[in-house]
């Protein structure tokens, strides 16, 4: 079965949700700003929306939320204009680390809460975090590996990713680091970019060339190309081991036709409930000073409720 491992806190936190809002409904409806460094379209921005829109719906509130596209710029525009706006509450993402010290060192000095959801940056003092712990998602993987002799000393370990040096790509990889190292495993992070053939184009290309042992897919383009990279490569499924994130519908047929091992689930849909709750009990007095953890390893065993989602 899947283990969720989202915090028994969640359960609490919907209830004192709700009974919050009702209380300061005379007040007005309360409006935070929800802003994404990802695409509107990408599969695990879709499912994020429809959580986060449910939250807003369920509990009264407006919310504007925004999707910058990986435009960082755009996404501290809507930041301070929040900030200007004198928001209920502000949650964002964290592309790059020390990317928002200033602004929400603006928003506590306003009284605004904040709430950091998808990639965490625990050094701005934020209130509170939604997702998974990235650092901790690469120990998993490359304990996976380890741990079922999948790799080797000597070995280097094949890392695409669509943005290198982003925070997630750097915290995944000290994860992984941290295990393979003292193992003498080696790892290379390759740029696949963020154009979906492009993607194809270059995991095939270094396939190719490299016959890497394994693979570890560490964003969601990357890992939803594994499948079209094997196939287009005359690779057989399960010739290679591979883990990564599978919060895509791609992703999770390919755990159920062999060609990933194992796969991360963020749970995308309660990684956007989440923040609008906890922003709105910030916004009503309640205090906000925990983490919740959005994050679960399945495989061949238990990939069903994931495609279910799906409407499989």
């Amino acid at each position: 079965m899947l283990k969720s491992t989202v915090k028994f806190a969640a359960a609490a936190l919907l209830a004192c949700a709700a009974f919050a809002t009702p209380g300061h409904a005379q007040e007005g409806k309360k409006t935070f700003y929800l802003l994404s460094h990802g695409g509107p379209s990408d599969a695990f921005w879709l499912d994020w929306n429809a959580g986060a829109t449910r939250a807003c719906e369920q509990l009264n509130v407006t919310c504007n939320i925004s999707f910058s596209g990986g435009d960082m710029a755009a996404q501290k525009e809507a930041f301070n204009s929040a900030i200007a706006a004198n928001a209920d509450g502000i949650g964002t993402t964290s592309a790059q680390p020390g990317l928002w010290n200033a602004e929400v060192q603006a928003a506590k000095d306003a009284g605004i809460p904040i709430v950091f959801f998808n990639t965490d940056d625990t050094a701005t003092g934020r209130q509170a975090y939604v997702g998974a712990d990235l650092r901790q998602a690469g120990v998993i993987w490359a304990k996976y590996l380890v741990d079922n002799k999948l790799v080797k000393e000597g070995d280097t370990v094949f890392l695409p990713v669509e943005v290198p040096g982003a925070s997630y790509q750097q915290l995944e990889t000290e994860g992984i680091a941290s295990v393979f190292d003292p193992l003498g495993v080696k790892y290379d992070v390759v740029d696949a970019g963020t154009d979906p053939a492009g993607i194809i184009a270059k995991m095939s290309d270094y396939m190719l060339a490299n016959n890497p042992p394994a693979i570890i897919a560490l964003g969601d383009s990357v890992a939803a190309a594994v499948r079209k990279v094997f196939d287009n490569g005359g690779i057989q499924a399960g010739s290679i081991p591979v883990v990564g994130w599978g919060n895509s519908k791609d992703v999770a047929e390919a755990v159920r036709d062999g060609y990933f091992n194992a796969a991360a689930w963020q749970f995308p849909s309660a990684q956007g409930f989440m923040p609008v709750a906890l922003l709105n009990l910030a916004a009503s007095g309640e205090p906000i000073g925990y983490d919740i953890q959005t994050f679960s390893l399945y495989d061949k065993s238990s990939y069903e409720p994931i495609l279910k989602l799906y409407g499989e």
